[in-house]
């Protein structure tokens, strides 16, 4: 009697449900390898999202620094105020230029307007507002030196920026810096258009190269809101 019991006792002990050694170490492995799996998907998107979040940042800082030109570009002086002296000056990684300030109930004053790429930074200079030429002729001269100023700080736009191409819509075409002709008209050309004349300058197009994104942002705009 008491041999049957104890057999039965050991049957049903062997019928009771369990993992072996074997199977709980190739459940460990599985879970490690999900995780790890799990891990590099939330670390990829994590890093998708940064650089995303960077992205949109600088589009938003080149959308406000193109704003900038634009207003610049827009209220440009004309040769009906300054006459032969220059206005328009661009060349490699520089923009300068002379435009109408309005203030109101105020007469409107010329301001030297200047971008520059430096050290990675787009930078832009502006001189304090003056309706006396000559004193447009220093300042014009100041900003083109490079030389510090306390009457002109220069502004940061954007960082990141390591190229700037200007370029005018002139006679049809898009012309930079090595035209002889679009430097020495946007200077001193100040002869109404004619037959066989070159014309003025009425556009400007600028292209910033930035870091992290693969092609130059690119943006045109009319002078003196022609």
């Amino acid at each position: 009697m008491k041999l049957g019991l104890q057999r039965g006792i050991q049957r049903a002990t062997q019928r009771q449900p369990g993992f072996t050694l074997v199977e709980l170490l190739v459940a460990i492995a599985i879970l490690a390898i999900v995780a790890v799996l799990g891990w590099r998907g939330l670390d990829g998107i994590v890093r998708a999202r940064m650089s995303l979040t960077e992205q949109m940042e600088t589009t938003r800082g080149m959308q406000l620094a193109f704003a900038q030109m634009q207003s610049d570009c827009e209220h440009l002086a004309d040769i009906e105020v300054l006459g032969r002296r220059p206005f328009l000056l661009f060349d490699d990684d520089r923009l300068t230029l002379v435009r109408k300030v309005f203030v109101e109930n105020e007469a409107s004053r010329l301001q030297v307007v200047s971008y520059r790429v430096a050290g990675g930074q787009l930078v832009r200079r502006e001189s304090p507002g003056t309706r006396d030429l000559q004193q447009i002729d220093q300042l014009w001269d100041a900003a083109n030196s490079d030389a510090p100023s306390e009457n002109s700080p220069p502004v940061v736009l954007q960082v990141g920026v390591s190229a700037m191409q200007v370029l005018v819509w002139q006679n049809n075409a898009w012309r930079d810096e090595q035209s002889e002709a679009a430097v020495t008209n946007a200077q001193a050309e100040q002869l109404p258009v004619a037959a066989g004349q070159t014309q003025l300058p009425t556009g400007v197009q600028v292209a910033l190269t930035v870091q992290g994104l693969k092609a130059p942002m690119l943006k045109s705009f009319l002078l003196g809101g022609t």
